[in-house]
């Protein structure tokens, strides 16, 4: 099977795709699940204030919509003024939200971890390992979560554990196919994070721009954090 790169933050593509017209913009994958109502009470799976670098159900500012499985996926990172990281971010430590606690969104089962893909030096990229380090829960009710490029060694789930909503699983990393530190997420259908149909990811009472959000889909350059 044909594993296609998850989440790599790129600036170049960032730049290609908002400088494209509609008509040369990547078409958006076919989808069923366009009004489909999450059934997991979700919530944001990290604490502090987060910011969407790619979210949306528009290519133009959520390059993920034009892959099946990601079709409403998500690449979360922290910024302080402006910047995701201090210096020149030429090392994990100089990004804000590198070794940052993640939390599972929902409760579930861990039905797949991978906890021991080296983190990448900033810039470079690992394309044989898609999503690095990672963690996938069964909700037990046809959606599964994929949480990707943790840091190396940081994940304390283990397969077979139960978790709930707000458990912590691991550390923000740069494992995998990823440019700098940073969370991805999206909900699908199957455990196989390329193989399965993306699904809406609804989550519950965040603040997006300091607005309560009750319900809702985080969007690209959105701050967001938990209630």
């Amino acid at each position: 099977m044909k594993k296609i790169s998850i989440s790599a933050i790129i600036v170049t593509m960032l730049f290609t795709i908002l400088s494209c017209s509609n008509d040369d913009l990547p078409k958006a994958a076919e989808s069923a699940y366009l009004n489909y109502k999450t059934k997991t009470e979700l919530e944001l799976p990290f604490d502090e204030e987060w910011w969407v670098f790619w979210g949306g159900r528009s290519v133009r500012e959520n390059y993920h919509v034009a892959l099946k499985e990601q079709r409403f996926a998500l690449d979360i990172v922290q910024r302080i003024d402006g910047s995701t990281h201090i210096g020149k971010g030429s090392q994990n430590e100089d990004y804000h939200c590198f070794g940052k606690r993640l939390n599972a969104p929902g409760n579930g089962k861990i039905v797949d971890v991978i906890n021991n893909i080296e983190d990448n030096i900033p810039g470079e990229f690992n394309q044989d390992s898609p999503t690095g380090n990672r963690v996938i829960i069964d909700h037990e009710n046809g959606e599964f979560s994929i949480l990707a490029h943790f840091k190396k060694g940081s994940i304390i789930v283990s397969v077979g554990d139960t978790v709930i909503k707000g458990q912590e699983l691991g550390k923000a990393g740069n494992s995998g196919n990823s440019s700098e530190p940073h969370l991805h997420y999206h909900l699908q259908t199957t455990a196989d994070p390329f193989d399965g149909d993306g699904l809406p990811a609804q989550f519950l009472d965040y603040y997006a721009d300091n607005i309560l959000v009750e319900i809702g889909e985080p969007v690209r350059n959105q701050k967001i954090k938990n209630q």
